[in-house]
Order: structure tokens, then sequence, then C-alpha cells
């Protein structure tokens, strides 16, 4: 796969189709295998936090998940592909998983969506095997009882909605887990679960998912400034990059 490095993240240059097939191939593998979706929330949180870049870079595949990174692979002389949104890469996996056969565990949300998001799952895609799910809120005893659930069920996917870098932090610190596929979808529950309701299409289409969030949560616009942040902070960093090449 093609990269490209954004302020010390890797990003995978692939399309939905490409993601997806990536991950056909680590089904098949006897390995447990991740898969970040990167955006610029997250890759600026790794700015602020050096020890996330290493998690971050853990990853088998890392999909550029937000206009934001679409638009600095330019300046880093990679032309990503496309966007590839972590809920609708999700959504490509459920709707396979019936005719494919594979299980699937939910973790995250608050109580009760993790359950509202499998049954919708099944009620969208079909039959699916449902490996089980269980909510974000868990004390170690807990923790270690559900881990133990997934590792006993033969889980071929196991979807992780803690939000954004906590799920990348516990994915990446629980080596134990044996599902073959652990994918971080932040607040994917939610939105499948009908809880949010997710931006029109003409919103998606212009990468502008954002705003319509931010004009729905307008108390969110702290954490939406990471955009303007991220694009200054690339700006920035390439143009330390060509004065460097500039002076050997």
């Amino acid at each position: 796969m093609e990269k490209v490095e954004i302020l010390n993240i890797r990003i995978d240059n692939v399309t939905m189709d490409e993601a997806y097939r990536n991950i056909l191939v680590f089904l098949k593998e006897d390995r447990r295998h991740i898969v970040y979706t990167p955006n610029a929330e997250i890759i600026m949180a790794a700015q602020r936090d050096r020890s996330l870049v290493d998690v971050l870079n853990f990853s088998d595949l890392n999909v550029p998940d937000g206009i934001g990174v679409v638009m600095a692979s330019r300046l880093y002389g990679c032309r990503i592909k496309e966007r590839v949104a972590g809920f609708d890469l999700m959504n490509y996996i459920l709707k396979n998983a019936p005719a494919e056969g594979y299980s699937v565990y939910f973790l995250g949300g608050k109580p009760g969506v993790a359950e509202k998001a499998a049954k919708k799952a099944v009620s969208m895609y079909g039959e699916i095997n449902i490996a089980g799910f269980h909510d974000g809120y868990f004390d170690r005893m807990e923790e270690k009882r559900v881990i133990e659930e997934i590792n006993s069920r033969g889980v071929d996917f196991l979807f992780v909605g803690l939000g954004a870098p906590k799920q990348e932090r516990w994915i990446y610190e629980h080596p134990e887990i044996k599902a073959k596929v652990i994918m971080g979808v932040g607040g994917s529950f939610d939105v499948l679960a009908g809880v949010v309701k997710r931006a029109p299409e003409i919103y998606q289409k212009f990468g502008l998912e954002w705003l319509y969030r931010l004009i729905q949560e307008p108390w969110r616009y702290r954490r939406m400034m990471s955009l303007p942040l991220f694009v200054l902070t690339v700006i920035k960093d390439r143009i330390g990059g060509v004065l460097w090449s500039g002076k050997k």
C-alpha cells in the first residue's frame, strides 16, 4: 500500500474497496490486526501527546477519515485517493458479514447503545453472527470478563467505540485480545443505533460533516478548532521541511 506520513502519523492511501480487500487478507492470517481511522482531531491529539504517535502507527491499517487528512496529503506530495470514513467502513464490513459468516462483537457507547446498534445492523443487512455486545463503561474486573468473552467466541471483527484516542490506547494496551480484526469506530454505534443523526449526504459529499455537527452541537466548538489548527500545523511543517531541504 502507498503511504503518506502526516505530522508523523502513517496514513494508508486506500479507497474503501482497497481497505476492505486488505481487511479480508487480515482475516486469513493467524494473528490479530488493528484498524484505525485517523482524522485531523486524532492527529492533533498526537501532537500534544507524542506517545499517541506510537499507538497510531502500531496499527496494520490507518484509513484516511476526514477531509482535512485528504487535503493535507497533497502538501506532502501524495494525493490520497478518497476519504474512507470509519462509519462507512464499519457498515461495509457489516453489509458483507451475513454472506461471509463473519462474527462481530460491539464494544462501547452508553448503556444499551451497542445492543441497539447490533440489532439495527441485523435489521439492515440480515442475519449477522453477533458474537456479543457491551457498553463502554466497565471497571477492571468487568473488563477482564469482557475480554475473556471475546476470546472465547472466536470473534472475527471487534468494533471498539470508546471515543478517540481512548479506544486506540485501549486496543494497543490489550494485546491479549484475540479477535482477528479490531477496529476503532468512535461514535459510530450512536449513529447506527439512531441515537445521533448523521450529517445529510450533501455535507458528507463535500467533507463538511464537522460543520453539520457544529451546527447541531455548538458546544463542541473547542473540539472543532482542531481542524483549522491542523491545517496551520501541516502548512508550518511543510514550509519548515522545504526550508530545511533548501539549506542542504
